[in-house]
């Protein structure tokens, strides 16, 4: 069994914020007396919040690990089914529940972060036969400030200075880690996800369903309004392009910015007519909004289907041209890269059959 420094070693060794979760799960489970551990976060889509349970690991073996690209929205919990949960998340503060007398099994909520910050609220739910003792809750606060951190400085580091979205190196990271095979085992499963990233700067690819989309988008004209707007003004609106982004696509989709007018997302969808959809979405959202001081001012989008051989340089390409195609036919316009080719706007040849990701 691994010592208290030797888990604290595994959480800073990582340059993943979507393997830390599960690194304190593994680091809890095995240091302490405990029977479960659940790493839960909170999603939201369209105003409705639930639970998604990213870690969940269990003393006598066995777990699961959840990756947030690919869930089933509908089928995670209401917020407010979990009322315990909730309570921790809202007071900031730790929510113990006990329901066999004060000494007997109990979960103890501990909230994630101990701020607000809408997009990583969350809970640590430990389920123990008994209390936690004051030694054991002091390790447990060690392991967690540990891992705050690190998450908060991995998300310095993976952020956009100006938007707040996430940035190009991200993306790489996300490319070629965070969207991994389905795991039955989360500790083997995981392990194998470790071995993986110990070898930074290679072009790996993994084996995952052929369900996952990138696009880009670019705010139309954005030079022309820069010069005739001013650097400030112009800096406003793509900041207001971020806040439309977060209001349109769903929280488990992953949103970039790449600098300049440029934005991404990475998302898991089984149809490209709800791709096209939710690009639409942004796109009318974009026309209908009214910027200050600037009034109307649209995008285009472009989005493409990622494919066995692709590492992001060739996925974004492709999009790139989709967005391109957009731009020269008058903007404020959306374009799927493979419909563009069945048309016969590109010379690409679409792939058929079975897709291997990454």
């Amino acid at each position: 069994m691994a010592t208290l420094i030797e888990h604290i070693i595994k959480l800073t060794d990582h340059r993943d914020r979507d393997l830390l979760e599960l690194t304190l799960a593994k680091a809890l489970i095995d240091l302490l007396p405990i029977e479960r551990v659940v790493m839960a976060k909170v999603l939201s889509e369209e105003g409705v919040k639930r639970w998604l349970e990213i870690a969940t690991l269990d003393a006598r073996g066995g777990g699961k690990v959840v990756d947030p690209l690919r869930v089933d929205f509908e089928s995670l919990r209401l917020l407010e089914d979990a009322k315990d949960r909730l309570n921790c998340v809202l007071t900031h503060s730790p929510v113990v529940v006990a329901w066999a007398g004060e000494e007997g099994p109990r979960i103890t909520y501990i909230p994630l972060f101990s701020d607000s910050r809408n997009d990583d609220e969350g809970v640590i739910e430990i389920h123990s036969g008994s209390v936690l003792k004051d030694g054991q809750m002091q390790s447990i606060n060690e392991l967690h400030r540990v891992f705050k951190n690190m998450y908060n400085l991995l998300a310095y580091s993976d952020r956009d200075a100006l938007t707040g979205l996430l940035n190009r190196k991200s993306l790489d990271d996300t490319f070629y880690s965070a969207v991994l095979e389905e795991m039955d085992d989360a500790l083997d499963g995981h392990s194998k996800a470790l071995d993986v990233l110990s070898s930074p700067g290679q072009e790996r690819r993994h084996r995952v369903p052929p369900n996952y989309w990138l696009g880009t988008m670019s705010v139309d004209n954005f030079g022309v309004l820069s010069d005739k707007s001013g650097h400030l003004i112009a800096e406003e609106v793509l900041l207001l392009v971020a806040r439309i982004m977060n209001n349109t696509f769903r929280t488990y989709d992953r949103i970039y910015r790449f600098g300049g007018e440029q934005f991404a997302v990475l998302m898991h969808c089984p149809d490209e007519a709800l791709v096209l959809a939710a690009f639409e979405r942004f796109r009318a959202n974009m026309e209908k909004f009214n910027f200050p001081q600037v009034g109307r001012v649209t995008a285009c989008g472009g989005f493409t289907r990622i494919s066995a051989d692709d590492s992001p340089s060739t996925a974004l390409e492709r999009a790139e041209r989709a967005v391109d195609y957009a731009q020269h036919n008058g903007g404020n316009k959306v374009f799927s890269h493979i419909d563009l080719v069945r048309k016969g706007f590109f010379g690409d040849a679409p792939k058929i059959g079975a897709v291997d990701l990454f």
